[in-house]
């Protein structure tokens, strides 16, 4: 996609919780690449708070080792100066007004034309800090603020975080960020769909069989033990990034790359999703949690040895569920979707698995399952391949599964920015194509709902499941009741 605006004027981007995990692993690695490759954000300040920190120098050489290990071999001195005279750090409590009367004085100075204030922090101080930024005013004007996910633990959380942040800012200045959607790959998907002719009479019920999206991790929690127990896979990963990679799977062509166009039809989907009751939640969404294992030839702990967890904690690190989506394009349809800590290996794959041909005139036993799939690739890698049945050399007329691979990074042989990168440009540039509106975000809550409240009510649903392995064994049964498989086990 092209950027539907471009920067104009002067701005600040002011960044909440500039000491924590996410801010220095992922934000400002990547607002250093932005300075590095767009020339125009010169026009801007930066202003990271924190209130574990008050020494400026010392903030930032924490950014600088951070940035160094991230880029690697691609940190540059003269890139780094650039970037740090653009920058400053002042210490900010949020449940302290007096600091955001000091954060006013410091942004009218810089006398900026668009004001954007980044929430890295936790959604339960987004409150306090809306509060302050409409007690002091800095909320008038061009201002922009981005919410990061998961917003809320469940509907009505979400519903009263949404109602506070919207008294203060309108829809059009609220960005709920996903950074799952600024992954060139995610952005590929409309390309793939609706930029090439001969997909599109095959992309419907009468040709594709089923679609899988798997987002795997062979990592464990880390040091995030205390995050992850009030988070869990369903919010951490189900509501926000699969929800949103069966939209793009499964949406009508938007009439224009306009952001209300994607996001109407992305909405019409998720309005598809028939709600579960309990009975069918049941059936159709499997909890899983770690135990120890292997990963790359290492031993690894179960989820319960892990540093912060509770004991007996009842956390998922695993869920996979299969959704239907009611409408003439996919009535009938099953979208699998999963995704887990501590699986075999990092991958993000979406899997179209077409129908068999109606009379096949060849010796079985071709792969009965899906002879013909679209395999795309998210990452570690962003390509795509397409199976298909061919015919081995000799006297048989026994086929056999080939593929063609397209790599695009190798094809298109351009410089592809981070997701953040992408996604931190679009904000700074005011384009909300790749961002939750509020009734998106609502109506994925909605879908949850029933799968949140099955958990709670049945907390012994949980099974555990090997370090290393693909999951619960009941997660391949999920499958095997429709006749199907997970793409590994194809």
């Amino acid at each position: 996609m092209q950027f539907s605006k471009q920067l104009s004027g002067k701005f600040v981007f002011v960044l909440f919780g500039a000491t924590g995990d996410l801010a220095l692993n992922k934000l400002l690695p990547a607002l250093y690449n932005a300075v590095r490759f767009n020339p125009s954000l010169a026009q801007g300040h930066f202003i990271c708070l924190g209130r574990s920190i008050t020494d400026e120098d010392k903030y930032f050489a924490t950014v600088k080792s951070y940035i160094e290990k991230v880029s690697q071999t691609d940190f540059d001195a003269d890139i780094w100066q650039k970037f740090r005279s653009l920058f400053s750090f002042l210490k900010l409590d949020a449940q302290t007004a007096a600091d955001f009367d000091i954060l006013k004085r410091r942004i009218e100075a810089l006398q900026p034309d668009v004001k954007i204030y980044y929430l890295s922090t936790s959604p339960k101080i987004f409150p306090d800090i809306v509060h302050h930024l409409t007690r002091t005013s800095l909320n008038e004007g061009n201002t922009r603020i981005v919410l990061e996910k998961p917003l809320g633990s469940n509907l009505s959380a979400a519903q009263k975080i949404n109602k506070i942040v919207q008294n203060a800012f309108p829809e059009d200045q609220i960005y709920r960020i996903d950074h799952y959607l600024g992954k060139e790959s995610v952005q590929n998907l409309m390309a793939l769909r609706f930029g090439n002719r001969f997909l599109e009479p095959l992309w419907n019920r009468i040709h594709i069989r089923s679609v899988q999206i798997t987002i795997a991790e062979d990592i464990g929690i880390s040091s995030r033990g205390a995050f992850y127990e009030d988070i869990g896979a369903l919010r951490d990963m189900m509501q926000n990034h699969l929800l949103q990679l069966l939209c793009f799977i499964a949406m009508e062509p938007p009439y224009a790359l306009t952001p209300d166009a994607i996001r109407d039809e992305k909405l019409k989907i998720l309005r598809s999703i028939p709600l579960y009751t309990h009975d069918e939640a049941l059936k159709n969404t499997i909890f899983g949690q770690y135990a120890e294992g292997m990963i790359n030839g290492q031993a690894v702990p179960a989820y319960l040895k892990e540093a912060e967890v509770k004991e007996n904690s009842k956390t998922e690190t695993y869920i996979a569920a299969k959704f239907l989506v009611s409408n003439w394009r996919w009535a009938g349809v099953p979208f699998y979707l999963r995704t887990g800590k501590r699986l075999p290996k990092k991958l993000a794959e979406i899997v179209i698995s077409f129908r068999s041909v109606p009379h096949n005139i060849f010796m079985p036993p071709l792969n009965a399952e899906a002879p013909n799939k679209l395999v795309i690739n998210l990452q570690p890698h962003d390509d795509m391949r397409l199976y298909m049945a061919a015919k081995p050399p000799g006297a048989t007329s026994q086929l056999q599964q080939v593929s063609l691979n397209l790599n695009f990074t190798k094809q298109l042989n351009q410089r592809r920015p981070s997701a953040y990168e992408r996604l931190l440009c679009d904000i700074i540039r005011g384009d909300l194509s790749l961002f939750v509106r509020q009734d998106e975000l609502e109506e994925a809550w909605k879908i949850m709902t029933p799968l949140l409240e099955l958990k709670e009510k049945n907390p012994d649903i949980l099974e555990a499941y090997r370090a290393g392995s693909w999951g619960p064994e009941s997660s391949h049964v999920l499958l095997e009741k429709d006749r199907a498989k997970w793409h590994e086990e194809q």
